[in-house]
């Protein structure tokens, strides 16, 4: 093809090895959070306890649910990602 060295592994060899590496770095990832329950259960009190206090601002009264819903999501999308 007549590329260097550099050309090749930025052009061929490094497209084709991404794509081979990083679903299971993904799936590695995502299983090393979910095997840390204690922390997850710690960091879900930290965000509860952070959400209750900021609920109990009188600015933030009438968004109870959302901030629920929203501690919710996050859980669901770190834990069945």
């Amino acid at each position: 093809m007549g590329l260097n060295y550099y050309l090749t592994m930025r052009l061929v060899i490094l497209p084709q090895a991404l794509k081979i590496v990083i679903p299971p770095t993904v799936s590695i990832l995502i299983s090393a959070f979910k095997d840390t329950s204690l922390v997850v259960i710690i960091a879900l009190w930290d965000l509860l306890k952070t959400t209750q206090s900021v609920i109990s601002n009188p600015e933030w009264m009438g968004f109870s649910r959302e901030a629920y819903i929203f501690i919710a999501i996050l859980y669901f999308l770190g834990c069945f990602s």
